[in-house]
C-alpha cells in the first residue's frame, strides 16, 4: 500500500495540496457523507469522496480520478468500520443502484438525512435560522416500496436476467428479491422469466433495438392488496399471452418474508387484479410508451391514504411509500392549517392525491398535472371519493397557471398554494405568478433539498416567511429524502 506521504504542489492561495495519481492506493479517515451518502475524506486539505465509505470508517481507497481540490476513490478495504456501519440486508446492495446506504444504521441514515435538508437551505437559500422540526421516519425500513420497474436482459453468458441497474449504467444486476420492494415481487419475476424461457420470448436490447420484453413495472396497493403486473413491450403483442396470465393467476404471492422476528411480516392478503401491457416501441430510455392493453382484470389497482381511495394507472405517478405518504400529506395539510373556506391550487398534483387529502377541508381545490392520464385518474378518484369541490387543469404548471392568472386579467387569487414538483424544482415564472396570486400560505413539498432551497429563496425574498420545515424519510436506504415546508405571506 502507498504511502501517505506525498509530493505537494503549491495552489495560488499558498495552500500545499499533496500530488495524488490515478491508481494509487491510500488510507483515509472518513470525516462526513456527502450529498449522495458518500464518504467524505481529507488528506492535507484535499477532499476525496468515496462512494460505500460510511462517516467514522478507517478505508484503504484507490484513487480514480482527481482534481485540483478533490477527487474520486474506490473502496478497497474497511480498516476500522464507523461505529455506524451495519451488515447490509442485501447481499448485492453495493453493486446495485437501487439503494446507497444499506450499509449505513437507519438512525445514521435519519440523522444525515435531516442534516442534509438543512445543510442545503444554509448554503444555498441562505437561510440562518431554520425553523426544522423532526424528521419523520420509517417504524420499518424494508419492503416499503409499492411500485417497482425491474429491466430485463442477459448476463455475460447469456442466461435471461432482471433486477437493477448498477450505478450510473445500464448493466443489469439479478436480483428477485430486492430488500426494499414488496415480497410478493419474488414469485411474479421469477414466474415472468420462467414464461419468458419456456416460450422463448426475447428481452430487449438497447444497442440494437430488437428483442421484445423490456421491462416488468409491478404496483401493489398496501391497503388493498391488490397487485398490478406490466409487461413494458418493444412490439405491438406478447406471444402465449394467455399462458402468461394463467401462470401469474397461480403463482404463490402470498406468505412471510424471511428475517427476525421484529420483520417478520405475513403478506396473506396479495391479490393480481391487473395483468397488462405497455406498449414502448422508441429508442429511448424513457420506460413507459403511452398505450396500455389489458389482458386481465383492470387496468388500474386501487390503494388508500387515510380514508381517501385512489385508483393508479402504470402511468400514474402515486407516492412509492404509502405509510410515509400519509405522515407527509397529514404533515402539508396541517402546514395548510385549512378552515374549510380557502381556495387552494394544487400544483404538479399527480392523481390528486394531495389535492383530495386538502379538499376534506378546504372550500375549492384546484389541481394541475402534465399527464392526461393521470387527470383521469385525479377526476376519477375525486368522483368516487365523493368530492365535488375540486377540479382539475391537464398542462405543465409552470404553463397553466400563468395562463389561468392572464385569463382572470390579474384577479386570479388562492388562499393557500400546494407545490409538489420534480426534482428540478419550479420554473421562476411559476413561482412569479403563485406571488402575484397572493396566498396567505405556502406548502411546499420537495424530493430535492437543493431545488426546494433555491425556490424557497426566490419566495421569501418576494414577500414570504419560511415558518415550518420537516424532513420525512420516504426513500429509506437511498441518498433521497422528502421536505415538507409551510410559508406565510409577510403582512405588508
Amino acid at each position: 500500500m502507498a504511502s501517505n506521504k506525498n509530493n505537494h504542489d503549491t495552489c495560488s492561495d499558498g495552500q500545499k495540496m499533496p500530488q495524488l495519481e490515478k491508481g494509487q492506493e491510500i488510507s483515509l479517515k472518513i470525516e462526513d457523507m456527502g450529498t449522495d451518502g458518500e464518504g467524505i475524506g481529507r488528506l492535507d486539505g484535499y477532499t476525496l469522496f468515496v462512494k460505500d465509505a460510511l462517516e467514522g470508517d478507517l478505508v484503504r481507497v484507490k484513487i480514480l480520478k482527481t482534481k485540483k481540490r478533490y477527487g474520486y476513490a474506490r473502496l478497497l478495504e474497511v480498516i476500522e468500520p464507523s461505529p455506524w456501519r451495519v451488515t447490509p440486508k442485501c447481499d448485492c446492495a453495493r453493486a446495485c443502484g437501487g439503494c446507497q446506504l444499506q450499509h449505513c444504521s437507519y438512525e445514521k441514515q435519519l440523522i444525515w438525512k435531516e442534516k442534509k435538508v438543512r445543510d442545503c437551505l444554509q448554503r444555498i437559500g441562505g437561510f440562518a435560522e431554520i425553523p426544522m422540526e423532526p424528521i419523520m421516519g420509517m417504524d420499518k425500513p424494508y419492503h416499503y416500496r409499492n411500485k417497482a420497474q425491474f429491466p430485463v436482459g442477459y448476463d455475460k453468458e447469456g442466461n435471461l436476467v432482471t433486477g437493477f441497474y448498477a450505478g450510473r449504467t445500464h448493466s443489469i444486476i439479478p436480483n428477485t428479491d430486492c430488500a426494499i420492494q414488496h415480497p410478493c415481487n419474488h414469485a411474479i419475476l421469477e414466474t415472468v422469466l420462467s414464461f419468458m424461457k419456456t416460450y422463448h420470448i426475447t428481452a430487449y436490447s438497447e444497442k440494437t433495438h430488437t428483442g421484445l420484453v423490456r421491462h416488468i413495472l409491478t404496483r401493489v396497493g398496501k391497503y388493498t392488496g391488490e397487485v398490478m403486473v406490466c409487461l413494458i413491450i418493444n412490439g405491438n403483442k406478447l406471444p402465449h399471452s394467455e399462458k402468461l396470465v394463467e401462470s401469474l393467476l397461480s403463482c404463490p404471492i402470498n406468505g412471510t418474508e424471511e428475517g427476525g422476528a421484529e420483520e417478520n411480516v405475513l403478506y396473506d392478503n396479495c391479490q393480481i387484479k391487473s395483468i397488462c401491457l405497455n406498449i414502448n416501441q422508441e429508442k429511448t430510455n424513457r420506460i413507459l410508451g403511452n398505450k396500455i392493453v389489458p389482458l386481465y382484470g383492470q387496468t388500474y389497482i386501487e390503494d388508500k391514504i387515510g380514508d381517501i381511495t385512489y385508483r393508479i394507472s402504470p402511468l400514474s405517478f402515486y407516492q412509492v411509500n404509502p405509510e410515509q405518504t400519509h405522515k407527509l400529506y397529514t404533515t402539508a395539510l396541517e402546514y395548510a392549517d385549512l378552515q374549510g373556506d380557502e381556495v387552494v391550487w394544487d400544483l404538479y398534483c399527480g392523481i390528486g392525491t394531495i389535492s383530495l387529502f386538502l379538499a376534506q377541508k378546504a372550500a375549492k381545490v384546484c389541481g394541475v398535472e402534465i399527464v392526461p392520464q393521470a387527470i383521469e385518474d385525479a377526476r376519477d378518484n375525486a368522483r368516487r371519493n365523493g368530492f365535488t369541490n375540486a377540479e382539475f387543469f391537464v398542462g405543465a404548471a409552470e404553463d397553466v397557471v400563468p395562463e389561468q392568472y392572464e385569463k382572470s386579467g390579474g384577479a386570479l387569487r388562492a388562499d393557500v398554494v400546494t407545490i409538489d414538483p420534480p426534482r428540478k424544482g419550479c420554473d421562476e415564472k411559476l413561482l412569479r405568478t403563485v406571488v402575484q396570486m397572493e396566498p396567505e400560505k405556502i406548502v411546499y413539498v420537495s424530493c430535492d433539498p437543493a431545488t426546494l432551497a433555491r425556490d424557497l429563496k426566490y419566495l421569501c425574498g418576494e414577500g414570504y416567511e419560511l415558518k415550518r420545515v420537516r424532513a420525512c424519510d420516504m426513500f429509506g436506504h437511498s441518498g433521497h429524502v422528502e421536505t415538507v415546508v409551510g410559508l406565510q405571506r409577510k403582512s405588508m
